[in-house]
């Protein structure tokens, strides 16, 4: 079993499958970007949580970064 995220897998299936097929690579161009940004947004939600911050902010948007954290990593494993 590996722990490469999906798209990332995806992304190296199309390129390796695809690769006469321009749309297929632009498909895994877009994948790999993606899974680029989503990383970085992961990055800077875990730095929310982590901030200092009134506890009438923790309670509604800490909760919602979290359960996005919590999801976006669990569907990487």
């Amino acid at each position: 079993m590996t722990t490469q995220p999906e798209a990332l897998r995806l992304a190296h299936w199309l390129e390796r499958d695809g690769a006469n097929c321009q749309q297929h690579l632009d498909a895994a161009a877009e994948l790999r970007r993606l899974h680029e940004s989503n990383q970085e947004l992961i990055a800077a939600l875990k730095a929310l949580v982590e901030a200092d911050a009134p506890d009438y902010i923790k309670s509604s948007i800490w909760k919602k970064a979290l359960a996005a954290i919590n999801k976006a990593e669990g569907e990487a494993k």
